[in-house]
């Protein structure tokens, strides 16, 4: 899971590393834009962007590619 805002160039790039990793590994990801829903813009404001893996919060700000290829058993 990615959570976003628009306009997030550090989103842009953590898009791309995760897209990257999942596309190698034969995963798939969820994005949410954040500002679509109160609680998460309370909860992720200044953390996006946030990626989880099996429903645990695993970076935020920047995506580590080696780190997420080995969360995902890569």
């Amino acid at each position: 899971m990615l959570y976003t805002r628009p306009g997030c160039h550090l989103c842009d790039d953590a898009r791309s590393v995760i897209a990257r990793v999942c596309d190698d590994l034969g995963e798939s990801f969820d994005e949410i834009d954040i500002e679509s829903d109160d609680d998460l813009e309370d909860r992720f404001r200044d953390e996006i962007p946030v990626t989880f893996v099996d429903g645990r919060q695993h970076d935020f700000w920047r995506v580590d590619e080696a780190r997420l290829r080995a969360a995902l058993g890569g």
